[in-house]
């Protein structure tokens, strides 16, 4: 791996931008990170209130190794930095009519509530495991680092994404191997997780369930804060610096690459590389706003499909509610109607699909004695989707999400709750810049998906590249991880290619 001694510059330090600072770092690259929120991890904020503690963004530890090949590049151990604790089962699933399933990597106890649900779909799933197999090795094993820059790069791999029937949508997939509806929606839910609606999302997501079979699920010792922490320690045992509550408003460009950032303050740094984890749409719009040679970009992401939005409602409470599991999946009377209203109608709906996290089910102290930390979780419309008054909103909304858990799952629960805060679509837009308040960036949608996303490198200013969730992969803790291994390749060759070049002109001009 070359070492280099040119400035970085990275935007934003989510998992994608610590990622790629890491990298970067190690290789001996100046790396400087700015955030510009007071805490580091971008979506993977923390909260701290009366003793409880919240983890605002990612909860859903999956493919370690990914994290682990970070400490690694430092001669380093993760497990001297993090304790990962493993979560069994996965997920505990509800439905409103009672039903209810406990998903897990273990074999015997899957199968016995598949064939007491759906004796047919025993033969089914197996069936569905060992595609969601073979869509793992290509899409994930294969191509999840890899950049696609080009066409060629798209063509090379489009026989095989025909052959596993990658323009199927994830739901269409599962149905085809399982017949029950729960058992559907169960084996389909995986695409929200990374801003997807299974009835339009790839196929290819359905890797997820091979992923979680094959490494399982963690969670962090302390919360997900602390493995950010983690992995700041470390981008700063390596001598990178990271800078808190320092937005960076402007990109400069001089010709057509990059020459340096303006923060929000005024003041000037020069960089000779710059790694952007900020939203991508932002990052074209507003840091590049000065920037013609974009224009063309800055249009064609106007007219690309966002995510969903989320309305989240951090509370704590004073008594524990032992029925509910770590991960807990909730859906309501309607799947396919509920995310029509999501992703196409852009309606704010009565009823909910929640996802619940409850952390102190594994980890007791991020909570104080018998109290319970939470948070919920309801997609909603991106602001694009639906102009809804979030300020206003907000508040009648949360009480209707808090209602509907007290009536199915919490009994008494407002009457318990000691502390609570919500985030809304607005947020996500005001205090991520997330654009049109989307939480996910791009919809995973087959045509915005691998050389259908945005670049890891830009094509029109030299030095700009992207990491994160509106990057190849995509959204999701290993698809951010692995967007920031893609760019930080790249950046890798291309400065081999430029002191190659730089070395045949010194050659040349010595024998002139």
């Amino acid at each position: 791996m070359p070492t280099d001694k040119r400035r970085v510059a990275v935007i934003g330090s989510g998992f994608g931008g610590l990622a790629v600072a890491i990298r970067l770092q190690a290789a001996g690259y100046q790396t400087v990170i700015f955030e510009k929120r007071d805490r580091p991890g971008g979506r993977a904020y923390v909260y701290h209130d009366h003793g409880f503690t919240f983890d605002a963004g990612p909860t859903v530890i999956t493919a370690p190794d990914c994290l682990r090949e970070l400490f690694s590049l430092a001669g380093k151990s993760m497990d001297d930095y993090v304790t990962l604790l493993p979560v069994s089962p996965f997920y505990r699933l509800f439905w409103e009519d009672g039903y209810r399933f406990d998903y897990s990597d273990d074999w015997e106890a899957v199968q016995k509530q598949i064939a007491e649900k759906s004796p047919r779909d025993v033969k089914g799933y197996k069936r569905f495991l060992k595609y969601s197999e073979e869509v793992f090795k290509e899409g994930y094993e294969k191509l999840a680092h890899v950049p696609f820059l080009n066409l060629w790069s798209m063509a090379s791999v489009t026989p095989q994404l025909v052959k596993l029937q990658a323009y199927r949508s994830v739901y269409s997939m599962v149905s085809k191997y399982i017949q029950d509806s729960h058992l559907r929606q169960l084996f389909s839910f995986h695409s929200l997780l990374v801003g997807g609606n299974p009835f339009t999302t790839t196929s290819i997501y359905t890797l997820i369930h091979c992923l979680e079979r094959k490494w399982g699920v963690y969670f962090p010792k302390g919360g997900t804060a602390v493995l950010v922490q983690a992995l700041v320690q470390l981008f700063r045992e390596l001598g990178g610096e990271i800078r808190l509550e320092s937005e960076v408003a402007q990109i400069v460009t001089r010709s057509n690459e990059v020459a340096g950032v303006i923060r929000k303050d005024g003041q000037q740094e020069s960089f000779d590389l710059v790694v952007s984890n900020a939203d991508v749409f932002h990052t074209y719009d507003a840091l590049l706003s000065r920037e013609r040679r974009v224009e063309g970009m800055r249009q064609k992401l106007r007219r690309k499909a966002y995510s969903m939005s989320l309305f989240l409602i951090y509370f704590g409470t004073k008594i524990k509610y032992p029925r509910l599991l770590h991960h807990n999946i909730m859906f309501g009377p309607r799947y396919r109607e509920l995310l029509n209203d999501i992703f196409e109608r852009g309606r704010l709906a009565d009823d909910f699909s929640l996802y619940l996290h409850a952390p102190t089910r594994s980890d007791p102290k991020l909570a104080p004695p018998g109290c319970d930390t939470f948070y919920v979780l309801s997609p909603v419309p991106h602001l694009g989707k639906a102009r809804i008054d979030w300020e206003a909103e907000g508040p009648r909304y949360a009480e209707k999400v808090l209602g509907y858990l007290e009536r199915h799952y919490m009994p008494d629960l407002r009457s318990t709750i000691v502390t609570q805060r919500i985030f809304t679509p607005l947020d996500f837009k005001v205090e991520l810049n997330a654009h049109l308040g989307s939480a996910f960036s791009l919809e995973p949608k087959l045509l915005q998906s691998a050389y259908f996303r945005v670049h890891n490198r830009d094509r029109n200013i030299r030095g700009l590249y992207f990491v994160g969730a509106g990057t190849h992969p995509g959204a999701g803790i290993p698809g951010v991880v692995n967007s920031a291994k893609a760019t930080a390749s790249l950046i890798f060759d291309d400065m081999q290619v430029m002191a190659a070049r730089a070395g045949q002109e010194a050659k040349r001009l010595s024998y002139a």
